[in-house]
């Protein structure tokens, strides 16, 4: 499953009115006397009401409520087919909306390519004209363009973004990029140049532990702390999963000394309620007379050093 497409409150609203809609179909068929209908309904009911229960926790996955979700939706639909056998065909317009609303988009566009004409022609409907398989298939298209462009757009604000994905700080490739530009102009123009890694020995953890949220409130309150006690043009990069870079332009290795000692006291400040004191590692390390990439191989062995310990 990818991340979700849809903020929380709208999906709480999707599955709070599949569950009205089924709830109020189900009082329907009792207060008629339909109880030979009944009881699909009524597992359903049951079925959607687990699935927002899902959706609601905090501590479970999110595709686990979809799943169930789909399979009503489906369920829903194949009841009415096989109880009415002249049911228009218009109702697997409904399954195919939610497999590819609910599930990712090569995984909708197979499900929804194989299941609606088995479930068709498996239950000895009378043979539909070619017409109808057209339609199907430019449904299908119609449905899968707004995923693909979405899919689309995300894959090129993801390769045009500098930033991180987590936090507030340049992505790997931008501080690499940035980090080159400063080396150069320090050699050319015979500036000082420093860089700080910073390594969090506490994102692992807390990831485990306590989940993704907890992993980025320790990101984020990282990168605020160091934004806020920077300069403009120091230049902050996520370098791994839990290792940071900062660079210091025109900084000597007394000057980065001093901010490695400001950060240090700043973040033990820092107390979150899941990880309690926000722990750091810095090190400073300053280029010398070196290649580019002899200065950030060592700023690797520095990071794996301070992750060690």
């Amino acid at each position: 499953m990818t991340r979700h497409l849809f903020p929380k409150r709208l999906m709480t609203l999707a599955y709070s009115a599949s569950l009205m809609l089924m709830m109020g179909y189900a009082l329907w068929l009792y207060g008629m006397g339909n109880y030979q209908s009944l009881s699909i309904p009524a597992f359903l009911t049951l079925l959607l009401l687990a699935a927002l229960l899902l959706h609601l926790g905090q501590t479970t996955k999110g595709y686990i409520a979809q799943v169930l979700l789909l399979v009503g939706t489906c369920l829903a639909v194949l009841n009415a087919i096989c109880n009415y056998p002249y049911a228009s065909t218009m109702w697997l317009g409904l399954p195919m909306a939610s497999v590819f609303l609910l599930l990712p988009l090569w995984t909708a566009l197979v499900l929804a390519s194989l299941i609606g004409p088995l479930v068709w022609f498996a239950l000895s409907h009378p043979p539909q004209p070619v017409s109808f398989l057209f339609g199907y298939m430019a449904l299908l298209l119609l449905l899968a363009l707004p995923r693909w462009e979405h899919a689309r757009r995300r894959a090129l604000l993801h390769a045009t973004d500098p930033n991180d994905s987590d936090c507030d700080a340049y992505n790997i490739d931008t501080l690499k990029e940035r980090l080159h530009n400063e080396y150069q102009r320090a050699a050319m123009l015979n500036r000082r140049l420093a860089v700080l890694v910073i390594h969090l020995p506490q994102l692992d953890m807390a990831e485990e532990q306590f989940g993704s949220r907890a992993k980025i409130a320790l990101l984020n309150t990282l990168c605020s702390e160091v934004n806020a006690r920077c300069r403009d043009h120091d230049v902050l990069g996520r370098a791994g999963e839990a290792t940071f870079w900062l660079v210091l332009p025109d900084t000597s290795e007394s000057g980065a000394l001093l901010v490695r000692e400001r950060l240090h006291y700043a973040l033990s400040q820092c107390v979150l309620i899941e990880t309690g004191q926000l722990e750091a590692r810095i090190a400073a390390c300053l280029p010398r007379k070196e290649s580019f990439e002899r200065y950030v191989h060592r700023l690797n062995a520095r990071a794996d050093a301070l992750a060690n310990g």
